[in-house]
Parts: structure tokens; sequence; C-alpha cells
């Protein structure tokens, strides 16, 4: 968690704005599995814990059971340096594995890095969510 919560204060990566505790997503956790959804750790070669990559189900309708949302999360100490690069690349080399033909990623359109690195390998803008910020006003 201390991962995920240090990327909070940037308004970069996540839409959390407040740090959030392990109970908080237990449930998440164990939405994972390693036969299906995988939730892998990963360690530099002194091995520090340096970040980790997830499968989460995407949309939980039936037709979707192939498509996978990626999660990657580095510590801030560890960017920069390849990284992300070989954790993604490995998980796309290992999607099939997981009976995922689709691998999608969330990122928010001001997180460059991110989708400097994701474009790098393969990955393409498909979709732009429209939100109505006024919506209650309109009423």
């Amino acid at each position: 968690m201390a991962i995920y919560n240090s990327t909070i204060p940037s308004r970069m990566v996540t839409a959390d704005t407040d740090p959030v505790s392990v109970e908080s997503r237990q449930r998440w956790f164990d939405e994972h599995s390693p036969d299906r959804r995988p939730l892998w750790v990963v360690e530099n070669e002194t091995g520090d814990m340096i970040g980790w990559v997830s499968f989460q189900s995407f949309y939980g309708r039936p037709a979707y059971n192939a498509t996978a949302e990626i999660s990657i999360y580095l510590d801030e100490r560890f960017r920069g340096r390849g990284y992300g690069k070989d954790m993604l690349r490995y998980a796309i080399d290992n999607a099939p594995n997981y009976g995922v033909k689709t691998l999608l990623g969330f990122i928010f359109d001001h997180n460059l890095p991110s989708i400097r690195l994701f474009r790098a390998l393969g990955f393409d803008d498909w979709a732009t969510l429209l939100i109505s910020r006024n919506w209650t006003e309109r009423k």
C-alpha cells in the first residue's frame, strides 16, 4: 500500500485523493488469483520490493472474461530505470496464460510517462471518457 499511496499526492496516477488502508483494499486483493487474475510483486536484483503489477477483471460481464485491466505501480525511487517497461512486457507476454486476450489500462491524459510507456509496447488510444461535471445544475 505504501507504493500505491505514494502516487496519490501527484494526482497523476490514481483517482484516490486520500491514502488507502490495507483493510480498505482487502476485497480488491481477494479478487486476484494466481490462476486467473494475478497480482505480481516485483523485486530488483538486490531483493528490494520496487513495485507491483496486477490484472483485474473488466466490467464484470461474461463477454469481457478475456479482457483484463492492467495496473502497474512503481516505488518512486525506481521510476525511470526501465522497470516499468520490463513489468509491462512481462505482463503482455504472460497474459495468454491467464486467458487474457485484451489488456487495457486506464491512464489519465496528463500522465505522459505512463502513456509513453504503454504506447511504446503497442497500446493504442481507444476511448475518451466524456464526463458531465455540472449535471446536477441542469436538473
